[in-house]
């Protein structure tokens, strides 16, 4: 394969009737630009997702699948395929339908014209159930007032950032809540693209909300120590 000038990573744990479509939706929102590649990531599934990959792989050269002996959780999932992606930049997207792959290209073409580290997908029209979307809310709040990132949604999964922007960022279990803060805190600029949120389109949640919501507290309390450790970007020029 040509080298792909973007890579695609879907992290996911139990979401064999969502591969298919999805797939499907991915492949027409990038089929005629540069060359892409995907990656699925699958976090320990114990359904038929891998036998449907495999499936799926056998005619699409561009499409990879690395599975976890064990379930990592959602954040390790991305940081295997941003690991193993090949390409410059990478776009991330949640593997149950509620990303919608058509902003794909509009998030891509927002960091090759700006020249940022990481555009973040903020969702509108949230098609959670009202409590979800309550926590959320409250989390998004919070997250902005200690943290001021600048993003009202930093939990949606829809970003594009530089591969070596990202692997620069100290890893933590729940690192893709915070890309937007510890973006800034290494000195590149974040933009902000509007998408569209949609229903899952099969199943129900694989990670847990009340798990994230505490471990949380004690995330955000670690990112803003970091935010105030980090005194000065360098600038650095070779003679």
């Amino acid at each position: 394969m040509t080298e792909p000038l973007l890579s695609v990573v879907v992290p996911i744990r139990n979401e064999a009737g969502n591969i298919a479509p999805l797939v499907a939706e991915i492949e027409a929102a990038l089929g005629l630009r540069a060359p892409f590649e995907v990656i699925y990531v699958d976090d320990g599934s114990t359904d038929g997702s891998g036998a449907e990959l495999a499936r799926l792989r056998a005619e699409r050269p561009w499409l990879r699948h690395i599975r976890h002996a064990a379930s990592c959780g959602q954040s390790a999932a991305i940081r295997t395929g941003v690991l193993a992606a090949r390409g410059p930049a990478v776009v991330t997207l949640d593997g149950d339908g509620q990303n919608d792959p058509a902003f794909i290209p509009a998030l891509h073409d927002r960091l090759l014209a700006t020249g940022c580290g990481l555009v973040q997908g903020q969702r509108v029209g949230r098609k959670d159930t009202g409590s979800k979307k309550l926590q959320s809310r409250i989390a998004n709040a919070v997250r902005g007032a200690v943290l001021q990132d600048g993003t009202r949604d930093t939990g949606c999964g829809l970003k594009c950032f530089r591969r070596d922007v990202y692997l620069g960022l100290p890893y933590f279990d729940a690192l893709h809540r915070f890309m937007p803060a510890l973006v800034r805190r290494d000195g590149h600029r974040i933009e902000l693209v509007d998408v569209v949120d949609r229903p899952r389109l099969t199943g129900v949640s694989n990670y847990g909300l009340l798990d994230r919501l505490w471990v949380g507290i004690v995330d955000l309390l670690g990112v803003r120590w970091l935010i105030r450790r980090r005194r000065r970007v360098p600038q650095a020029d070779e003679a």
